[in-house]
């Protein structure tokens, strides 16, 4: 199969899964962008529902993007030699059917699939402290059971944050501090909608338990030591990471952005009142310019350790993925999250790159012959 490919161009087939609102879920301007990227650069591309994708069949129904429209047009297709899945939610990546579509797509002969599932909190943490050379960047991190794992979590850490397993945009963040000289000497902050936070505050571990239990709605939580990050004018920052494999089939950095928390807030992310800002604008108060410059090469070189043992953990094959790193006051580095399905980033460089790049790892996808799926 491998050298017959060689001389055409793949078929690209983008995943997600149908809404009987409008017609598919996702980030329709980013399914936009990709699509037109591939027309671009000449691969046959176009979005496909799973309820859609009939593996058996010669051509299945899928969608394009027509200009003078300005519309989604459902047509038929050829069937995919690559699937780069965009299923939008963990909810619908849950769903039985959804699930054993992709794991079809997973066992099928010939048809490629990268980066088949969205990446667990915990697991991440996991996957990276079996590796000698990425251990160190990792924060420590222990499953939220109860009070007694907390308690004990808090007499080695005064400040603590508590996040959902399989979180997404900063949802359901709090921060966790114990102050000792404080009457109610813990103090929960729950990050609420866009510009708001709930603080709370108890001297009754118990009560506080209470608390948190309700804001967790019975979701599996991990508890984080709070690293002390630079900050740009007090606010927090990090670094956010898109890495991605080339027309090689080699993980490389695409671009680094930097993401600064809104005023008085406990997380960075975007929908949650961060900025975008330029990584050297963030840095260079702290470190100077040189030594910002330093501290840039390495998160690249640290991000593509973090991205081949993630793959090597997941067992899975994977393409791309967006990490969140954090700078400390001593300059080292931290990894606190990586994402399987990046949203766009912003920067015009970064994103034109990271669409070709797509396109780029789905030709050398179809030059190699399938690995079976163990």
């Amino acid at each position: 199969m491998s050298h017959l490919l060689i001389d055409r161009k793949p078929v690209v087939a983008v995943l997600t899964v149908a809404d009987p609102d409008c017609l598919f879920r996702g980030n329709k301007a980013n399914f936009k962008d990709i699509v037109n990227t591939g027309k671009d650069l000449n691969f046959p591309v176009y979005v496909v529902t799973t309820k859609d994708l009939k593996l058996s069949a010669k051509r299945i129904r899928g969608y394009q993007y027509n200009t003078g429209d300005k519309a989604w047009m459902k047509q038929w297709f050829p069937l995919p030699d690559v699937i780069y899945n965009r299923i939008p939610q963990r909810e619908d990546e849950r769903k039985r059917s959804v699930r054993e579509k992709i794991q079809e797509c997973l066992l099928h002969e010939s048809i490629q699939i990268y980066n088949p599932y969205f990446f667990n909190k915990r697991k991440l943490f996991e996957w990276l402290r079996k590796n000698r050379s990425t251990r160190a960047l990792v924060p420590d991190t222990k499953r939220l059971l109860g009070p007694k794992t907390l308690a004990s979590m808090l007499a080695t850490y005064e400040k603590l944050y508590l996040k959902p397993e399989s979180g997404k945009a900063g949802k359901g963040i709090m921060l966790l501090q114990y102050e000792a000289e404080h009457a109610k000497p813990y103090q929960l902050t729950i990050q609420g909608r866009k510009y708001r936070h709930i603080v709370y505050r108890t001297a009754n571990l118990g009560y506080l338990w209470k608390r948190i239990k309700t804001e967790m709605n019975n979701t599996p939580y991990i508890m984080q030591e709070a690293i002390q990050l630079a900050t740009y004018k007090d606010r927090n920052f990090d670094l956010r990471v898109l890495v991605q494999k080339t027309g090689k089939g080699i993980w490389m950095v695409t671009g680094v952005g930097a993401r600064l928390a809104g005023l008085k807030r406990i997380t960075t992310h975007v929908p949650q009142g961060g900025s975008i800002e330029s990584p050297e604008k963030l840095l260079n108060p702290s470190f100077g310019s040189e030594m910002a410059t330093l501290i840039l090469n390495r998160l690249k070189s640290n991000a593509v350790l973090i991205a081949k043992q993630i793959e090597k953990a997941s067992g899975h094959m994977l393409g791309e993925m967006s990490m969140d790193l954090g700078i400390d006051t001593e300059g080292n580095m931290w990894f606190f999250e990586a994402n399987s399905k990046p949203m766009k980033f912003d920067e015009p460089q970064i994103r034109k790159k990271s669409l070709e790049r797509i396109f780029q790892y789905s030709q050398h996808l179809v030059n190699q012959l399938k690995k079976p799926v163990p």
